[in-house]
C-alpha cells in the first residue's frame, strides 16, 4: 500500500478488524519511513451486476435505486431505515449468489416482492400496485386478497385487515 504522504511502499499494519456484517476488513497502517498513519479497507470485489430492462437497454444496478424504491414504498409505514437497508443487502447477495452478470429487472422487481412481503404487507401492495400497472380497484381486491390466502395458510403471518 503506497503511503499517502510520502509515497512510500512500505507500511506495517498495525490492527486489523473485521466489520459488523462481516464484509469489510479495516486495517490501521503506519508508514515505515515517515510513520504516517493511515486506514485501509479491504473487501471482496465483486463482478458488476447490469440489469437488462424491459426495453433491451442495459445499465449497471443502482444500489440507492433501489433502495428509494423500497424507502418509497415504506414510506409513512413502521418500517425503520436500517430493515430497508439490510432488505437491499439481502436482495443484492441473493442477485449475487446467481453468479451472472446480467439480471432481467423482473427478476430483481420478484426479489423486491418478495422482500417487502416479509416486511410489510402494505408496503409490498404498494410496491406491486406500481410495479405491475394496476389500473383499477379490482386489481388491488385480488391482490389483498391473495395475500389474506397466504396468510390464512401460513399460520406466523399477522392479519393485513381486520373484519
Amino acid at each position: 500500500m503506497r503511503c499517502v504522504q510520502c509515497g512510500s511502499f512500505k507500511d506495517k499494519v498495525l490492527d486489523s478488524r473485521m466489520s459488523k456484517d462481516g464484509t469489510t476488513i479495516r486495517r490501521r497502517r503506519e508508514c515505515i519511513q515517515c510513520t504516517y498513519r493511515y486506514t485501509t479497507y479491504e473487501q471482496i470485489e465483486r463482478t458488476e451486476l447490469r440489469v437488462v430492462k424491459r426495453d433491451g437497454m442495459r445499465e449497471a444496478i443502482n444500489r440507492e435505486k433501489l433502495r428509494n424504491g423500497l424507502i418509497k414504498a415504506c414510506e409513512k409505514r413502521p418500517v425503520s431505515m436500517d430493515r430497508i437497508d439490510r432488505a437491499v443487502d439481502e436482495i443484492l447477495t441473493e442477485l449475487h449468489k446467481d453468479h451472472v452478470s446480467e439480471v432481467p429487472s423482473s427478476v430483481i422487481g420478484a426479489k423486491v416482492m418478495d422482500k417487502l412481503h416479509q416486511v410489510d404487507p402494505v408496503a409490498y401492495v404498494r410496491y406491486v400496485s406500481v410495479y405491475r400497472q394496476f389500473e383499477d380497484v379490482g386489481e388491488f381486491i385480488r391482490e389483498i386478497q391473495s395475500l389474506e390466502h397466504r396468510a390464512a395458510r401460513d399460520p406466523m403471518q399477522r392479519r393485513l385487515f381486520k373484519e
